[in-house]
């Protein structure tokens, strides 16, 4: 198995032709743009880019890169983009952000993936439907573009559970919130990780000075750049307030603690010269008085009962109670 996903030869008016693996293999790119896109687990692919795809040691070791965070350099012959996209898979989470890596080079593109990544599907549907970017340059402009788009709907959520927790730390116990406060922290975190490197190579890819990048396209990139800082900034913000709801459940279960400890302290103080007079008055052993008498125990009691209520009017006093 060759690992292609798709590949197609664009036509410079925003349509392509899909082409098969052999064909793709000997297309000419006079006549236009050929897009790669291949599935770097699968060991055909990796074995075709590594010795076959003449690409270059270092670009293939970034293309079949397992762990890549997002960058982008150029090379003699070409440009090297690693960007990362929201994962809207089935059953996965947002901040595991899904890697797309792309070499670029006149006449040609070749990109790899691990996980399914909706905004390649879509660019490739839309080139085949007439619709999609005209040229290499504009490949890396509507994929920034749409990975970028995708972020919004998360970006919102986390602000909207942000919002919630806050509503719910006024209404509900301290435990309740606290889970639902670290599965948010960690979802801002997870973001953090790749969005803030995304933001410096997309700056770079927009200063780098190569033919396959327009002024039009240098233009589509700042206007994504300046998004993407936007959602950082609001990553930002909701990380500082989920600080400030950490430190509120902090202060909380700190106050509960203390409250709890306090009671037990005056429950403490309350009957430990109670314990110490029945202690006292319950040795076994001779004189001991009124051990004879039948009064003894109703006085014993209310000498109890007086000493309890004084302890309990100096409390008051001191404003203990």
């Amino acid at each position: 198995m060759n690992g292609l996903i798709h590949a197609l030869q664009l036509d410079g008016q925003g349509g392509a032709s899909e082409l098969s693996w052999d064909q793709a293999m000997a297309a000419d790119s006079a006549n236009g743009v050929v897009w790669i896109h291949l599935d770097y687990t699968v060991s055909g692919a990796a074995e075709w880019i590594a010795n076959h795809a003449g690409v270059g040691t270092h670009v293939a070791q970034a293309l079949l890169d397992s762990n890549t965070r997002p960058r982008a350099h150029e090379y003699p012959g070409g440009l090297l983009v690693a960007l990362r996209g929201v994962n809207l898979n089935p059953g996965q989470d947002p901040e595991d952000m899904v890697a797309i890596r792309l070499w670029i080079e006149p006449g040609r593109i070749i990109s790899t993936r691990q996980r399914p990544l909706l905004s390649i599907r879509e660019i490739a549907t839309a080139l085949l439907e007439g619709k999609g970017p005209k040229s290499a340059g504009g490949v890396v402009v509507q994929l920034t573009r749409r990975l970028i788009a995708r972020m919004s709907g998360v970006i919102d959520m986390i602000e909207e559970e942000t919002t919630d927790l806050e509503e719910q730390m006024l209404a509900t116990t301290t435990l309740q919130a606290r889970d639902q406060l670290s599965q948010l922290r960690r979802q801002i975190i997870g973001l953090k990780r790749y969005l803030s490197p995304q933001r410096e190579a997309m700056e770079v890819l927009q200063q780098l000075d190569s033919d396959l990048l327009s002024d039009e396209h240098r233009m589509g990139l700042r206007e994504s750049n300046e998004r993407l800082i936007r959602y950082i900034e609001d990553l930002n913000e909701s990380r500082e307030r989920a600080a400030v709801l950490h430190e509120e459940t902090i202060n909380r279960a700190t106050d509960l603690m203390n409250q709890r400890m306090y009671v037990l302290s005056l429950v403490a103080a309350i009957f430990l010269p109670l314990g110490f007079l029945t202690g006292l008055f319950g040795i076994n052993v001779g004189g001991m008085p009124g051990v004879d008498s039948p009064w003894a125990f109703g006085l014993f009691s209310v000498a109890l009962v007086v000493t309890t209520g004084l302890m309990l009017w100096y409390f008051k006093t001191k404003h203990w109670l």
